[in-house]
């Protein structure tokens, strides 16, 4: 399954967050869909207060391969 093409158009944390639920809509199986929308969403609420503008880009970054990698899975 390839990763979804605007990828590279994210540049903070709400588009990163509406990015990665649509990553998540195409997954195979619903129990698979269930799960990594609950991590998703806990990852944005851990990381909702952080302000360093590298550190978010860091994050942005590692959740943007994080989910192509499991888009290919």
């Amino acid at each position: 399954m390839a990763p979804l093409p605007n990828a590279k158009l994210v540049q903070n944390s709400l588009q990163l967050y509406r990015y990665l639920l649509r990553c998540c809509k195409q997954l195979p199986e619903e129990n698979i869909r269930q799960h990594y929308r609950h991590a998703v969403r806990q990852s944005f609420k851990v990381h909702a207060d952080e302000d360093n503008p590298e550190r978010i880009q860091q994050i942005i970054k590692r959740a943007i391969e994080d989910a192509d990698w499991v888009m290919n899975k």
